[in-house]
């Protein structure tokens, strides 16, 4: 095991990180913004240490000041959370180089599955599903229409590089196309420095499912079921549950035993989230993400596993401690993403939180850093923390989810937690019956308005 962990990232992300940390008897260290001095992560833990000023470039997105924290304080592995440097395969190797162990898949499985396009091309060759597109990069629009007239209309084009939603544009007919590449292009350049597009079918009314996984690096992965993280806007998950309720129990294991042995074919190490969108009882990947997802805790609560202190373990050398066998499902969980937004407009609500009451009881859970007093600085993401409620069975979980939302109580900044207490009690929510399209065709022909 490690001696002493340096948690590279911020917010809740970073508390969770710490709470295994002091599970599995490793000191911890904080690394800090002069933004971020009074966050909880920072009152937590043993060490602290201060990166730089707030814009993330200068402080949680550099490497340099990550490297001297861990040189100053003893660290010898690091842990990245997830977003900034999470998955960032040149940080990985640096550490490397450095003697310091990267708590992550190995650099090159990051660079790889970042490529979307030779992410793609791998799933390919491993046996998963892939959506029928282009078999690489389209350079010109000559090509392009080439490529669109084998898949067809509607189709997606997607920056190679791309993540979050940017460079992805929707072409419905050949018209379409032209505007769609070069804006797509336009916003993939501005974003990721790379103006690399792809092509792909486009489906009507998918819904967005992704598979956890946990290798060891050995030749050993186990999948750890689906979650269903249909409910997004603009390409952004809202709420995520597991089980989905659009599998049964032969196709979530089909898709689960598909994408372990690719992960043992791989040798991959740590934890990975494969996505599929799946329509028509059919899968088809999407991507690969590299890291622990904001979403995990619906995993642990239906497994009763701990992803984040199994990361470490994994990361440290240890062999991994689970078989498939030995993977249990129990009951359905359903997570909120609580963001310090206007629940309508969704617009970013910095300040300082007055008060602060987070519900309780059976089954329910809160990951967040936030307390009576806080102050959410305006310069970072705008999540404040998630609720994870557990039930025996989806009804369940849905009463006690609409019981926890009721309690909630945050004042002093806007929050999304009206739009949750909304959606709990719609009734295509309440039925399982809902597509990625869903929630902003619902928002757009004014769904929170009629509340």
């Amino acid at each position: 095991m490690f001696d002493k962990i340096l948690i590279a990232n911020r917010g809740e992300i970073a508390l969770r990180v710490l709470r295994a940390c002091k599970e599995l008897g490793v000191p911890t260290v904080a690394v800090h913004s002069t933004a971020d001095a009074d966050a909880m992560h920072v009152r937590l833990a043993d060490e602290s240490v201060c990166i730089g000023p707030p814009p993330a470039r200068d402080s949680y997105l550099n490497v340099y000041s990550i490297l001297a924290a861990c040189e100053i304080t003893g660290a010898d592995a690091v842990h990245p959370g997830y977003g900034f440097l999470s998955e960032n395969a040149r940080f990985a190797e640096i550490l490397g180089e450095h003697k310091i162990h990267f708590i992550g898949p190995k650099p090159e499985h990051i660079r790889l599955m970042g490529d979307k396009i030779e992410a793609k091309r791998t799933a390919k060759k491993l046996g998963i599903p892939v959506v029928p597109g282009s078999e690489g990069g389209v350079t010109t629009d000559e090509e392009a229409f080439k490529v669109a007239k084998e898949i067809g209309f509607p189709l997606i084009v997607k920056a190679a590089a791309g993540g979050g939603g940017r460079g992805m544009k929707v072409a419905l007919t050949e018209d379409e196309l032209p505007l769609a590449l070069s804006t797509a292009r336009t916003e993939a350049k501005a974003a990721f420095g790379d103006d690399a597009v792809y092509l792909e079918k486009y489906l009507q009314i998918p819904r967005h499912i992704e598979v956890q996984i946990l290798g060891d690096g050995r030749g050993n992965a186990v999948h750890l079921g689906e979650r269903d993280c249909s409910l997004q806007r603009r390409h952004q998950k809202v709420w995520e549950e597991s089980p989905s309720p659009a599998l049964n129990a032969e196709m979530r294991s089909s898709i689960g035993e598909v994408c372990a042995k690719a992960m043992r074919e791989m040798n991959y190490l740590g934890v990975g989230t494969i996505e599929f969108l799946f329509e028509n009882g059919e899968f088809y990947f999407i991507e690969m993400n590299t890291r622990i997802q904001v979403e995990h805790p619906v995993t642990e609560m239906i497994t009763e596993i701990d992803l984040i202190l199994e990361q470490i373990r994994v990361a440290s050398g240890a062999e991994l401690s689970l078989t498939q066998d030995t993977v249990t499902f129990n009951g359905h969980a359903i997570e909120c993403r609580i963001n310090a937004e206007n629940a309508v407009t969704f617009q970013p609500s910095p300040g300082r939180i007055t008060q602060y009451h987070p519900p309780g009881g059976l089954g329910v859970r809160v990951d967040s850093a936030a307390y009576a007093g806080y102050t959410i600085p305006p310069y970072y993401d705008s999540l404040m923390g998630k609720l994870i409620v557990h039930g025996k069975t989806r009804t369940e979980c849905l009463m006690r989810l609409r019981r926890a939302l009721d309690e909630f109580v945050v004042d002093g900044v806007q929050t999304t937690l009206p739009l949750f207490r909304t959606l709990v009690r719609n009734p295509s929510i309440i039925d399982g019956d809902y597509s990625i399209h869903w929630l902003e065709k619902w928002l757009a022909s004014g769904g929170m308005d009629k509340t």
